[in-house]
């Protein structure tokens, strides 16, 4: 494995959908030579699996359709390669339809239960920088180095739309205002999990600054609280 996996350090970076939280990850994963956790890409890669619906199906089921279904990270920063049962994941996670579809399967215990443990078990070998809702909560409980980043609906909306046309999708700001509130509904109101800082992480309101300005602020922070 990459260098990034060895020797134990996880820091997690959570917040809300549309925060920038990819972009900011990525950065400083690849700043800090860590391996770079999307739990997102996990969630969505479940939901891509499972398809439409599958959050209505019995836990047993589900825990059936998981059972065997194996993630592993290598490399690091950017550069960082997600797989699924040996196969790396690819574009086709990355729709809105997909997101919402992820967004209703983690609400479910028996989905959270298996990728906290998918997840813990990348960080057992993993030097890392994980991303999402809850891996300074529940994930990773005792991570030395957490923060928590948010934005206005309306401005994570905007960056979401800026986003989609650079990847050549026009999408009504408007529609994507609608999902963006949706999803912090789920997220922030669910009982397994709810979207929420942990007490001792750094809490970071992106709204009016830059990526630039909050990347830098990121690393300061982590090279001098946790890096030592």
């Amino acid at each position: 494995m990459a260098e990034s996996c060895s020797d134990h350090l996880v820091i997690t970076l959570d917040g809300p959908a549309g925060v920038g939280k990819t972009t900011l990850a990525r950065r400083l994963a690849a700043e800090l030579h860590l391996a770079y956790l999307d739990s997102g890409a996990m969630f969505r890669a479940i939901a891509l699996r499972l398809g439409e619906g599958s959050w209505e199906w019995p836990a047993e089921r589900i825990a059936e359709r998981l059972s065997g279904m194996g993630f592993s990270v290598t490399g690091e920063g950017a550069d960082t390669v997600m797989a699924v049962d040996g196969k790396p994941l690819g574009d086709e996670i990355r729709n809105e339809r997909v997101g919402l579809m992820a967004s209703n399967l983690a609400t479910l215990p028996v989905v959270r239960d298996f990728l906290k443990k998918a997840q813990q078990d990348i960080g057992r070998v993993c030097r890392l920088v994980a991303e999402g809702r809850d891996m300074g909560t529940v994930v990773f409980p005792d991570a030395p180095c957490k923060f928590f980043l948010d934005a206005t609906p309306d401005e994570r909306a905007r960056r979401r739309q800026l986003q989609l046309k650079e990847q050549g999708e026009d999408v009504d700001f408007d529609t994507l205002l609608v999902q963006i509130k949706v999803r912090d509904a789920q997220d922030r109101n669910r009982a397994v999990a709810p979207l929420r800082p942990a007490e001792d992480a750094v809490i970071v309101d992106t709204t009016k600054l830059s990526i630039e300005g909050v990347f830098l602020e990121l690393v300061k922070h982590a090279r001098t609280s946790c890096m030592k």
